[in-house]
């Protein structure tokens, strides 16, 4: 899954792809490098952030949702914790929704994904990313994450749209430190109880720097680690901003891990 943030405060590519032209232009380079779907963004939920308005986050959406849909029938994923927005971006071509609150933000979540009969992705959150990074202490850590998230699921089926729809997300650095971050990626495997595929999206995030020493964009080596480690282990989509280089990370690591898939 390449990521395409149209915000000028992500915490990585913030305002490199503001422009609609720049970011249909950068999205359909990531799906020629290998990505099989893009996750489209315009609201930053990097620790700190403040929230936009809807007005504001569809402003963002719409140029790049109609540009990117007249030049490809490729998957597309809206990043997105508003109903409103969900609603708008199904309407203009998007064909999945990823909900950092796992439909446990905005009520209606869950019955915009029924009522559009499209897969959703529900990630494990504390807070908002205004608070998350002040309640990180955890009895649990998997345990209560998997609660969280089986939560969503029954949320989701509730408002009518079947399990076999939803994709499930730990959500790595969202209200979790250091530490915690690679004890998720450690016991990902953990995270099968919930039946239902997982994604994993460590690219470029802080565990990385604070483990390197690195800012940001110069975190694509470690980047790839966590990638590959959290493949072996069992994630089904591995959400990144590094499309070919990770592409050539997870293709060499299936094919050790499942040989029988690689070309003759």
């Amino acid at each position: 899954m390449g990521i395409l943030n149209v915000t000028p405060d992500s915490f990585s590519d913030g305002g490199q792809f503001l422009k609609p032209e720049s970011a249909v232009r950068h999205g359909l380079e990531m799906l020629r490098d290998g990505a099989d779907l893009l996750d489209v963004g315009a609201e930053s939920t990097r620790p700190g952030s403040d929230p936009v308005e809807a007005e504001e986050e569809l402003r963002r959406l719409r140029p790049v949702l109609q540009g990117l849909r007249a030049e490809t029938s490729c998957p597309i994923s809206v990043d997105t914790s508003k109903a409103r927005v969900a609603d708008e971006a199904l309407r203009l071509g998007a064909n999945l929704l990823n909900d950092i609150t796992g439909f446990q933000g905005d009520a209606d979540m869950a019955r915009v994904a029924a009522a559009h009969r499209v897969p959703a992705v529900l990630m494990h959150i504390r807070g908002t990313p205004k608070t998350m990074n002040q309640d990180t202490r955890y009895h649990d850590l998997i345990g209560e994450v998997c609660a969280y998230l089986e939560r969503s699921i029954e949320i989701a089926e509730a408002a009518g749209l079947p399990r076999d729809y939803l994709i499930v997300d730990p959500g790595i650095g969202f209200a979790k430190g250091h530490r915690q971050n690679l004890e998720i990626l450690q016991r990902l495997p953990e995270l099968r109880r919930l039946d239902r595929p997982i994604l994993v999206g460590p690219s470029r995030k802080s565990f990385i720097g604070h483990t390197l020493g690195l800012p940001p964009r110069e975190r694509v080596f470690g980047t790839a680690a966590a990638v590959a480690i959290a493949a072996w282990l069992g994630a089904h989509i591995l959400r990144v901003h590094d499309a070919r280089a990770m592409r050539q990370v997870l293709d060499v690591a299936d094919g050790i891990r499942q040989p029988e898939i690689l070309k003759a």
